[in-house]
């Protein structure tokens, strides 16, 4: 009697552990492959056209996934259904805040431009709390700190 309760509780466990992973795991985030891209309102090409972005490489957080469509929310909170041909890994990021870009990743380093908040950001490499970036004539290292769309 008391082994079968043990038993019960980890497989408990177990299960609440695998749902809790599988729920974050649906959390990544991407970005739009093409410059412009349909947003729907449920997960197929049935469902009608909620909005369209026209912004190469913006990124924004998977949150669920059906199929071959993903369901995503962007950084002011507008959500919908994307089909996943028009996504892809995440390679950029959009300035929260008012950034200086830096030569090296390092405060001590030269610094090169400052970057506007809403800015995005092409991602070239991360190293541990910077990213090497480019953002249209500039190229250098910002601290990962107020961006949105890193992983």
């Amino acid at each position: 009697m008391y082994m079968q309760l043990i038993i019960k509780k980890i497989y408990i466990v177990i299960f609440l552990l695998f749902f809790t992973h599988s729920s974050f795991a649906n959390e990544i985030f991407v970005s739009l492959k093409k410059n412009k891209v349909n947003v729907r309102y449920g997960p197929t090409f049935e469902y009608d056209i909620k909005y369209v972005y026209k912004k190469i490489n913006l990124p924004l957080k998977q949150i669920d996934k059906k199929e071959n469509f993903r369901r995503i929310i962007d950084l002011k909170n507008n959500s919908g259904w994307i089909h996943i041909s028009q996504l892809k890994k995440s390679n950029s990021v959009i300035a929260t805040k008012d950034k200086i870009l830096f030569k090296k990743p390092t405060p001590f380093a030269k610094p090169i431009a400052q970057i506007k908040e809403g800015r995005l950001l092409i991602i070239e490499k991360c190293e541990q709390n910077w990213c090497k970036i480019t953002s249209e004539e500039f190229e250098g290292w910002i601290k990962t700190d107020n961006i949105w769309g890193l992983n």
